[in-house]
């Protein structure tokens, strides 16, 4: 790989975490009643993923669907079966709860992920399309269902209200 892929593999990814750190910090204003300061991370996340997106597309590593799916199974599924085992034994044996409790409710969230892309992979490989169904995604967990959330998240106990429609 020459050195300008390899700096944008890096750029991409710390553009990427500039993203998901501005929307945290756009939640944390919102709690303090501070609107424009959250618009306004809101608004510098969003060209966060503009520039991520772009590198992306640039160094090559969006493909084709088939392609995209494969490689989102096998993250998804080093992430429940090596990451976040390793990361979760850590945090027990560090007596760090909180952390414990994310990394696993993460780890479980990976495992449907990956069985929801698994499907997905093996519907389009036989030629058919995705039965069109909505997605819901636990606020508080991340959990991800097709249809209907439950009344409360089997993986955390949250309430259907902190289930978000994936639009």
């Amino acid at each position: 790989m020459n050195k300008t892929n390899e700096n944008l593999k890096n750029a991409f990814a710390g553009e990427s975490l500039a993203n998901r750190r501005y929307l945290a910090y756009a939640q944390k204003a919102e709690q303090e009643g501070l609107q424009q300061i959250a618009k306004l991370f809101r608004a510098a996340a969003e060209a966060e993923t503009v520039h991520a997106l772009n590198h992306l597309r640039i160094i090559g590593e969006t493909k084709q669907t088939t392609e995209n799916l494969e490689m989102a199974v096998s993250g998804e599924t080093f992430e429940f079966k090596t990451m976040y085992p390793e990361y979760l034994t850590m945090a027990k044996k560090e007596e760090n709860q909180q952390a414990a409790w994310s990394i696993d409710v993460a780890n479980k969230v990976e495992k449907i992920h990956a069985n929801l892309f698994s499907n997905a992979l093996k519907t389009l490989k036989t030629g058919k399309q995705l039965a069109s169904v909505d997605y819901f995604v636990c606020s508080v967990c991340g959990n991800t269902v097709e249809r209907e959330a439950s009344e409360k998240c089997p993986i955390c106990g949250a309430p259907k209200t902190k289930f978000v429609k994936i639009t």
